[in-house]
């Protein structure tokens, strides 16, 4: 059987391989996912739980579900679906990252399996799961359409994908690379790369093209006055993030 074809940019995964070791240091180059983080837990939670009735007053309220973090990076999403209840497999393709997710989810008592491999891996081995978050990746990778129809694979019919990135517009340059790399500071110049950002109606095309139907767009929105992070029925200027659902 040949190898199935992977949508991974080495480029891109060089990157993050490279800043593997600061992934839990909320003042360190991710601390603008440790912030935004809050925001991006509570559209997740709320957006599983919608789908599959579940109440999230209760205790562990994921029990039972099958959660892919794709992408996983040092595992701040998968760790708080573990501790939700539900049973996760975090990827990633920097091997460096799977190492630290590793290291803190024993530290902090969590199981969770984390693999170094791709989507198209994992679809490869008929791996299916209830939902798939699908965070500030496809803007790294090569092909965004042959990523997003793996991970519509990966999902069983019913199944949600919430999916983030980062809009293609002079703001979103302004805040996410001039900003945040060459100003603030919080990533190293080079992280990201305009030309490679996605519009909404671009995602939303790529998501239909594979299979998904989008079910909600909405924004991710930073005030730097208060210095925090809201969600936006409106604003998809810069950070924004779609719940799509595999048809059953």
């Amino acid at each position: 059987m040949s190898e199935p074809r992977s949508t991974v940019d080495p480029d891109e995964v060089a990157k993050f391989e490279a800043m593997a070791a600061d992934w839990w240091d909320p003042t360190g180059k991710f601390k603008p996912l440790h912030m935004m983080n809050p925001v991006r837990l509570d559209y997740i939670t709320r957006a599983i739980a919608r789908t599959f009735e579940r109440n999230l007053s209760r205790p562990q309220p994921f029990s039972g579900l099958r959660i892919l973090d794709i992408g996983c990076g040092g595992g701040l999403l998968s760790e708080p679906m573990a501790r939700l209840g539900a049973d996760v497999v975090g990827a990633d393709a920097a091997e460096r990252n799977v190492h630290v997710a590793r290291i803190h989810a024993r530290q902090s008592g969590l199981e969770i399996d984390y693999r170094h491999t791709t989507a198209e891996a994992l679809a490869e081995a008929g791996e299916a799961f209830d939902a798939v978050l699908n965070m500030e990746v496809v803007e790294h990778v090569a092909s965004p359409i042959d990523y997003l129809t793996a991970c519509r694979k990966l999902l069983k019919p019913g199944g949600v994908m919430i999916t983030s990135t980062i809009n293609r517009t002079p703001k979103g340059y302004l805040m996410a690379v001039f900003g945040a790399e060459r100003v603030m500071r919080w990533l190293p110049v080079g992280t990201h790369e305009w030309s490679k950002f996605i519009t909404p109606e671009e995602l939303r095309g790529l998501l239909e093209d594979a299979g998904l139907t989008v079910t909600d767009t909405s924004g991710f929105v930073f005030n730097p006055i208060t210095w925090t992070w809201s969600i936006s029925e409106r604003d998809v200027s810069v950070n924004y993030v779609t719940t799509s659902i595999r048809p059953a």
